[in-house]
């Protein structure tokens, strides 16, 4: 499809928004930034709640796609997963549906499938069709967006690719993270293709570089278009100094999920 011109892009002023919002526009994208903190330097940011049933359809009012990334991204207590990632989802979408936006790009996680046992000795690459068995309430509160997508896509035609995300950052921290990490660039890079790829329907992708030591199949991503750059390997030797490498007795190396499934980080607010 042709690029859209302009797209709301949800939870601007996280990490994963911040790092965005710098490398989008590059693409030719003219970005609408909505989180419910006020982004330092943007005074054109929307300021709201995903609670906010009449903010949300003012701030998808004519815009031609939407990158979904707010929301609570660690673990936290089920009534805050339920208010901010499950029923401020079903609000986004529904305000979508209402102004007719066509296309959105979820931020799923690989922590809807946490509690997949890591590929090892050879095994084959997780793939998509990988049962949803979510680690955390976060975990699955993104398999719930994952089949709200699906509803919506079916029921209403509004198209989505949900991207299970890895960890986006500069370089990765862990030597797990080595086997999930996708960089900036080609975080913006598979967002490019999962907003201008055609007849997505409802797709679910990995979200990752192209890393030697890769977890998951991204074959599917790869169907969008996306061509990922980077390699996490150049960080393998000085993190394995430090940390060693993964122990399959420990089950917080054993599943896909990481610490998540045994002692998941939990959200500061």
């Amino acid at each position: 499809m042709p690029a859209p011109r302009t797209v709301l892009l949800t939870g601007a002023a996280g990490g994963l928004g911040t790092l965005m919002r710098g490398l989008l526009p590059a693409y030719g994208y003219e970005l609408r930034l909505l989180d419910m903190n006020p982004i330092d330097g943007q005074p054109g940011a929307i300021t709201a709640d995903l609670a906010d049933k009449d903010a949300l359809r003012e701030a998808v009012r004519g815009v031609d796609a939407i990158i979904h990334l707010a929301g609570i991204s660690l673990e936290a207590s089920f009534e805050k997963i339920l208010r901010a990632n499950i029923e401020g989802t079903y609000n986004l979408y529904e305000a979508a549906r209402e102004e007719g936006v066509g296309r959105i790009v979820f931020a799923s996680s690989n922590h809807a499938v946490g509690f997949t046992p890591r590929p090892r000795d050879g095994a084959p690459l997780i793939p998509v069709e990988a049962p949803h068995r979510p680690d955390t309430y976060y975990g699955l509160s993104k398999c719930f967006g994952e089949d709200l997508a699906q509803l919506y896509w079916d029921q209403h035609g509004i198209e989505t690719v949900s991207v299970r995300i890895g960890s986006c950052f500069m370089e990765p921290n862990s030597v797990r993270m080595l086997s999930v990490w996708m960089s900036p660039g080609d975080g913006a890079r598979l967002f490019h293709a999962a907003l201008t790829a055609e007849g997505v329907g409802h797709t679910v992708v990995y979200g990752s570089s192209a890393n030697t030591r890769l977890w998951w199949d991204l074959s599917t991503a790869r169907a969008l278009g996306y061509e990922p750059q980077d390699d996490s390997e150049q960080y393998a030797e000085k993190l394995v100094a430090e940390q060693g490498e993964l122990d399959p007795e420990n089950r917080a190396h054993a599943y896909l999920g990481g610490p998540f499934v045994t002692d998941p980080p939990r959200w500061p607010h």
